[in-house]
This record gives C-alpha cells, structure tokens and sequence, in this order.
C-alpha cells in the first residue's frame, strides 16, 4: 500500500461511553425468512469497539441481509440486536442513524447530480438542530450552524484527500471516487459503528489499496468501529481483527482471520464443495 500521508484533524466518532474492546453490539440468534426462503437462519456474533470486523461468504450467503437487519432495513422473525447496551428487535433506518449506525451500499447511492460537498453534506442533517424555517431563511442561527456543519465536511473532504473534486457532480467521477465520496457522507455522520457494504468492489488494485489505507485510518484515527463485508480475501485478512463466516445464511465459523482462512468448513464453501 501507499505510504500514509499526514491528515488534518477530522470529524470525531461519537462517544457512545464504551472502553475500546467491550461489546458494542451483538446479534444473537437473528433469523430472516422472505416466505419460505431463509436468508439468515439463526446467526449470533457480537462487534467490539474499536475492531474492524468482517463478514464474509460466498455469493448468496446473506451477507448483505445481515447488514439490513443491522441498520434496521430488514426485521427478522427471529432474534435480537443488542447496541450500545440497548436490545432490539425492530428498528427504521433513521433510527439506526440517529442510534451512531450508518453504511454505505454494495451499489453507489449518492445523488449523481450535486457536487461531493453537497453530497457528504447530507450526511450532516441528522446532525442539525435548527428547523426548516430558519433553514430556509439562512440567517442567524441557521447560518451559523451551516458554516460550523461545512467545516466538518471540508475536515473530512482533506481526509479523503478528495479536495481537487470538492465541487464536482458525483456523477461525473469515476467510480473509485464515488466510493470515497460515500465512505465521506457516511462519516459524515459521525457513526460509532460503520457498515461497509463491499466498499471496494469493482475497484483496481491502486483503488482498493487507496480504499484500504483509508478504513485503516478510519478505524486508527478515529476510533470508529468497522463491520464491512468483501469478497477480495486478501483485503479481508489484512484489515479484520476478527471475522464471521455464512454459507446458505448460517455461520459456518467465527475467529481471528489466521483460525479463519484454516477452517475446512471456509474452504469447502468456497471452493463449491457440495453440501
């Protein structure tokens, strides 16, 4: 990987009150049926502050199923979701943001037509206290909490090092940067648990090391806790603390990336042995 560069200081991850290494959340036997499919049958893992911690399987393992329940996309059937000493069952997207949740998606969801500011600007409503009508008037208040909102993202912007694209339309940049414009609007956020939905699929390999020294400095710098998804197994084993396996939507194995890659069971699944 290229060498780290030093970075400004940027936007902190909330304090949630959790030491580094204590649970900051766990799933506990979360089942998720669409009619008679199963996605998830009967997974338990738990994510601790200040890992990065990764989720992986072959194609259709449900993977991405298990990040929707998590941010409240999906509800299971079956199950909870302990986070931040709080126990749940069902919960909306908004809700999970405001809780410290966010994520980026397996496909680029930004808003092709407004620049990157604008776009990881978004990231910073949930964070605004003023309310429509002074935002519209944009003045006093309104104004002053705008000027101290784009300070962050312009933080984030210089962490990113995306500040040559700062006013560009995202929909016309190559897809390597749009990632990193949605990686900054999640942060922008300010989440103590951050989902990466395959954040460097369909990247080059300088894309993907630029990607990965990036989540590193998320994870180092901020103290942000990382739960992501990924197929590029040499990705996964380079930057996880600890890893969970699905095949057929169950676990087949849980550890440190190392007890990981050695299980039979992995191997097997990705090797197409049949079951």
């Amino acid at each position: 990987m290229n060498a780290q560069p030093e970075h400004t200081a940027i936007v902190a991850a909330r304090d949630d009150g959790i030491a580094p290494g204590e649970l900051l959340m766990d799933v506990r036997n979360v089942s998720l049926r669409f009619g008679g499919v199963k996605a998830i049958t009967d997974i338990s893992f738990n994510v601790r502050k200040g890992e990065i911690r990764a989720i992986i399987g072959p194609n259709g393992a449900g993977k991405t199923s298990m990040l929707n329940v998590i941010n409240g996309f999906y509800t299971p059937q079956e199950g909870t979701i302990t986070f931040r000493g709080v126990e749940r069952r069902a919960m909306k997207p908004h809700h999970a943001v405001r809780q410290g949740i966010a994520r980026t998606f397996q496909n680029v969801a930004l808003f092709k037509g407004m620049s990157t500011l604008d776009n990881i600007m978004t990231g910073r409503s949930v964070k605004m206290n003023r309310g429509l009508g002074w935002q519209m008037l944009w003045h006093g208040p309104a104004l002053r909490e705008e000027i101290e909102h784009r300070e962050k993202v312009e933080e984030i912007i210089d962490f990113l090092e995306i500040q040559h694209i700062r006013r560009t339309p995202v929909g016309k940049l190559p897809y390597g940067l749009q990632k990193r414009v949605e990686l900054g609007r999640a942060l922008a956020m300010e989440p103590s648990l951050l989902l990466l939905d395959e954040p460097m699929a369909g990247m080059n390999l300088e894309e993907k090391e630029d990607m990965s020294r990036f989540i590193l400095d998320v994870n180092r710098q901020r103290g942000t806790t990382i739960c992501l998804i990924e197929h590029d197994m040499g990705v996964v084993m380079d930057l996880s603390d600890r890893v969970v396996v699905l095949d057929y939507g169950k676990k087949i194995a849980d550890g440190v990336p190392d007890e990981v890659k050695s299980n039979q069971q992995v191997i097997d699944a990705y090797l197409g042995v049949a079951h």
